[in-house]
């Protein structure tokens, strides 16, 4: 057989006679060679038919109930619509739609109490709105996946909505946009798990060193961005005390 070219012969496997390799049966034996006739490419060669790769075995989606205690696997539509929502906020009020003291706190809402729910999705610092809105992002998915969506709801609500409510109620001329305050509930809630299991003695599978990071950044975002609320911030780590002990709870049973 030569180098790059057509094979000569093939030896029948029954009787060990050499024959051409473009016949099926044997004409020495009888024996079946092959079950029909090879393909010949240009060169002259066998084309032998290549195998399909069997495709990778893959795991199947958790479905409700699968396993007790695992929350089967869905979207994060809340956490994506809240951090959709902010994204919508950066650039609203930049058009000739609406101006920037129709949708947040400048100054007493006095009747248009309803600026405190649009001013937790307003931002006019970009820095400020990347930081929130990524937090808001990883801990509301982290959140959603172990508790549900009405958790990251409840905590955006009163952590957001409400320290953001608390500000234009106690300052005399409050200034404030922007959902810091929500941010620090989800992140709060989230670490109280792992916070619980450290008092505990026990070995955690969470990052709470990043988490720390993350944590102060959003503390000390107003020294950065004026509008951006120490009260808020308060409210929405007190918030994330407050929800996140009941669930770490809830999740241990």
């Amino acid at each position: 057989m030569s180098a790059g070219g057509p094979d000569l012969f093939v030896v029948c496997k029954s009787c060990g006679s050499e024959v051409s390799p473009y016949i099926t049966e044997c004409p020495y034996c009888g024996n079946r060679l092959r079950k029909r006739a090879p393909k010949i490419d240009r060169e002259g060669r066998v084309a032998e038919k290549r195998l399909r790769r069997s495709p990778r075995p893959s795991l199947p989606r958790l479905r409700a109930g699968e396993i007790p205690g695992i929350r089967a696997d869905a979207r994060p539509y809340a956490t994506i619509a809240l951090v959709l929502a902010g994204l919508v906020g950066c650039l609203l009020w930049r058009t000739s739609l609406i101006t920037l003291s129709e949708v947040a706190i400048v100054g007493k809402p006095s009747g248009h109490w309803w600026r405190v729910v649009t001013a937790a999705f307003t931002y006019d610092n970009t820095g400020y709105a990347f930081v929130t809105l990524s937090a808001i992002g990883l801990f509301g998915w982290l959140i959603e996946r172990r508790h549900g969506a009405a958790s990251v709801l409840l905590l955006f609500v009163v952590g957001g909505v409400g320290g953001l409510a608390a500000t234009a109620a106690l300052y005399s001329v409050p200034i404030a946009l922007g959902a810091n305050g929500a941010a620090l509930a989800l992140l709060v809630a989230w670490a109280m798990p792992d916070l619980l299991e450290l008092r505990a003695g026990q070995e955690i599978e969470g990052d709470l060193i990043g988490t720390a990071v993350f944590a102060a950044v959003l503390l000390l975002m107003p020294l950065a961005a004026k509008e951006a609320s120490w009260l808020a911030g308060g409210v929405g780590m007190l918030t994330g005390i407050v929800f996140g002990l009941p669930l770490a709870r809830a999740a241990r049973r």
